[in-house]
């Protein structure tokens, strides 16, 4: 591939490639036993994705995991797969796809680096410590090279960093800006201290929503590491069922998945349950990373007042400032987190797509979006909760 004689290999499982060589490249920090900066590209949340079939044949992700290899070594690895649809990525690419077979393409399959499932910001291509810019060109050039050999119609590589989004377009993919809201920790002794930044009148509605939410009658508890048992996942998929239904109409995760999650993930993740009158009726789960929170699926059997509000947003600030954690990544959209103290952030991801007169209209396209989310951004933040002088600082 290279002078350097750079192998890049594809990888139809996992099972291709040992914990220990994957961690190296997508999690060094945690080789001595830390916690990862990322846990959804570690080796065992992807493998977790795997092995409970919420990845695979049928399911419209078939594995096809790069690996780098420079001189017997692995310098790189990432997260790939082949795409028979646009469905779990949420960064939405349908209009290019109806547009571009309307004009006699075929868009699926296509090729996508990225978390299943998963809209929350890391290092997509997963390089080894000592080889990161060489590293990042192989996955990059094999990926394209892959795509253009099997006449494929496109490439994305969804929420990687920002960093990555400038080499990525330097090595001629096409960047793109989206947005989520996010909550920043400015080292916050306590809940209290958080919102003495707010102006008061979102801090009246706040403190209101937070009692409305504790008066539904029972109580609310965090659940992470050993405290995890097998009854908290059975009452949290009746939530996720359900919730899943709802906006997908099927689920993305199988039951088994969390009967791995038990065993293999449970120290990554800090489950938030509601229990009222002897049975758990919502819950709220989360990941923990070595400076993030990241929020990922909410459910509830029964409604009740802003309960929804208090565990996925303010239960998941009460975690992030007791760990000390930096943000909180709360998913994919949602205006209404603004008013609970999340911000707007940009998020970032990179596209290649094989056909060079629709390739030039993507790129306009992504230009004309980049202006309109720079300038929502800043609307939306003006309309933030926080003391005026609080977002002059941020910004």
């Amino acid at each position: 591939m290279s002078e350097q004689e750079i192998e890049i290999r594809v990888l139809p499982s996992l099972d291709a490639i040992d914990a220990e060589t994957w961690d190296a490249c997508a999690c060094p920090e945690a080789v001595e036993g830390g916690r990862p900066n990322d846990p959804f590209t570690t080796h065992r949340f992807l493998k977790a994705l795997e092995d409970s079939n919420s990845v695979g044949p049928g399911t419209g992700w078939q594995p096809q995991y790069l690996q780098a290899i420079m001189q017997g070594q692995t310098i790189g690895v990432a997260p790939m797969y082949a795409k028979g649809h646009s469905q779990g990525e949420y960064i939405f690419d349908h209009n290019w796809a109806h547009a571009y077979e309307r004009s006699g393409g075929r868009y699926y399959p296509k090729l996508q680096i990225a978390v299943p499932h998963t809209p929350a910001t890391g290092r997509r291509f997963l390089t080894h410590p000592d080889f990161a810019e060489t590293g990042l060109s192989a996955l990059v050039q094999g990926a394209v090279q892959l795509a253009d050999n099997n006449g494929l119609s496109s490439l994305h590589v969804t929420f990687c960093t920002e960093a990555e989004r400038d080499a990525g377009a330097d090595l001629g993919l096409m960047a793109r800006t989206t947005q989520q809201f996010h909550w920043l920790n400015d080292g916050y002794a306590d809940f209290d201290a958080f919102m003495a930044t707010l102006s008061s009148r979102k801090r009246k509605k706040m403190r209101k929503e937070r009692a409305q939410a504790q008066a539904f009658g029972g109580s609310i508890q965090t659940f992470s590491g050993d405290d995890l048992r097998p009854e908290h996942w059975d009452a949290f998929w009746e939530f996720y069922q359900d919730t899943g239904a709802r906006k997908w109409g099927t689920p993305y995760l199988t039951r088994r998945f969390f009967r791995i999650a038990q065993e293999t993930l449970r120290d990554d993740m800090a489950l938030v349950l509601a229990e009222r009158d002897g049975r758990y009726v919502a819950g709220a789960l989360n990941f923990i990373g070595a400076q993030t929170l990241y929020g990922r699926y909410w459910g509830c059997t029964e409604h009740h007042p802003c309960l929804h509000f208090e565990l996925c947003y303010y239960q998941a600030i009460d975690i992030a400032i007791n760990q000390g954690l930096a943000r909180v990544e709360a998913g994919a959209q949602g205006e209404h987190k603004l008013a609970r103290g999340y911000l707007p952030t940009q998020t970032h991801s990179l596209h290649w797509v094989n056909d060079a007169g629709f390739a030039d209209a993507i790129a306009n396209y992504l230009q004309a979006e980049r202006e309109a989310v720079e300038e929502e951004i800043e609307i939306l933040t003006e309309y933030g909760p926080f003391k005026r002088v609080e977002i002059e600082e941020q910004q």
